[in-house]
């Protein structure tokens, strides 16, 4: 097991193409880290500058404190695992799991030990003979886990690796990763465009957008205080809701919502309103009329998507999560969730209360956070 580290990290492509920038960010020895964040982000070129696939621009890349930037990526000891599996279809799962230890002819029977150990921790045990075409998608998964197991290495990389799973098994693969990390304890590099993956793995995030490291901290933190606009946005299932603003004497209108939030400087704000936070006929709160578009109900909740008077703050939202309602110039989309007793029509206008202290203020230049 070792730390990495990236010291000014930069990654640029011929035509000025800026994947990576100047990136600092350092992985604890044992630490499942969770690489986050939209397609073209840039995540999934940082971990293959770890494994040694890519060259940086600039920059120092350490692994156990070695700088690693000249090593080519066998001289590297990190095991990488991506979303196709990449598993050999003419040799049986036993094979699979042998081949990088016979690329580095180890003794025949530490490479017997090492399949068995890894067959054992994974419970792939009974499929040792059987081929790649005879597993399930979760099976494939275990197989590729257990390919890198084998090689020992001082950390995993695993670039979207439930990506072709379906949402059940997913789930089940998810939990399973998290005990297989927390038994083993090898520094951990795990790339997702799914935030909830992210948020459930990872003993800390870290949040990309357009090549640079947007925030950085254990999830709850992350959720419970975005550092900017952007991170807000994405972090959240459903995501939160973002409205241009207005301070004045620390009073936030926002369309016909207005209500007084302490530390909001004056001038032009954006305002975030986690769908959660917003309560259905709440007497006594400030509030706003909603107009039901879509409702989802979902068995332990209802999610439903409609439009308030206001504007949507534009240009923070990922490519994959742009809003079901097609909003009027004047009226914004929003997404509240409600318990399943809480079922409006579609085309019902009902009244939002909107708890202040549950509202996220961000400075509408820059995006940053103001409180």
């Amino acid at each position: 097991m070792a730390s990495v580290s990236f010291e000014h990290v930069e990654k640029r492509y011929p035509g000025g193409i800026e994947a990576v920038a100047d990136l600092c960010l350092e992985v604890a020895d044992g630490e499942l880290l969770a690489l986050v964040g939209p397609s073209g982000c840039g995540k999934s070129t940082v971990l293959r500058l770890l494994a040694g696939l890519e060259a940086p621009s600039a920059g120092t890349i350490r692994l156990g404190g070695r700088a690693v930037n000249e090593l080519p990526p066998q001289a590297r000891n990190v095991a990488m695992v991506f979303q196709d599996y990449a598993l050999y279809p003419n040799r049986t799962v036993r094979g699979n799991l042998a081949f990088p230890l016979e690329m580095r002819r180890l003794p025949r029977d530490e490479i017997a030990r090492r399949v068995e150990a890894a067959a054992a921790l994974l419970e792939i045990g009974a499929l040792l003979e059987r081929l790649p075409r005879e597993l399930s998608g979760g099976q494939r998964q275990r197989v590729a886990m257990g390919r890198a197991l084998v090689r020992e290495p001082e950390a995993f990389l695993l670039d979207e690796p439930l990506s072709n799973l379906d949402a059940k098994l997913r789930v089940q693969m998810r939990a399973e990763l998290k005990r297989l990390h927390q038994r083993l304890g090898v520094t951990t590099v795990y790339v997702t465009h799914d935030q909830v993956e992210a948020m459930t793995l990872g003993d800390r995030i870290a949040v990309l957008s357009e090549g640079r490291l947007q925030q950085l901290g254990p999830p709850q933190e992350v959720y419970d205080r975005p550092a900017n606009v952007f991170v807000a946005g994405f972090i959240g299932s459903p995501p939160m809701n973002l409205l241009r603003a207005r301070a004045t004497g620390g009073r936030v209108t926002a369309g016909e919502l207005t209500l007084d939030v302490g530390g909001a400087r004056d001038g032009d704000l954006v305002i975030g309103l986690r769908p959660e936070s917003l309560r259905p006929a709440a007497d006594g709160l400030p509030g706003m009329e909603f107009r039901v578009e879509v409702v989802e109900p979902l068995g332990d909740q209802v999610v439903v998507h409609g439009t308030v008077a206001g504007q949507l703050a534009i240009g923070i939202r990922d490519e994959e999560e742009i809003p079901v309602v097609a909003a009027e110039a004047s009226r914004a989309p929003v997404t509240a969730t409600f318990a399943p007793s809480v079922r409006p029509a579609v085309g019902e206008r009902l009244r939002l209360g909107v708890p202040s202290e549950a509202v996220y203020v961000f400075d509408a230049a820059t995006g940053v956070a103001q409180r």
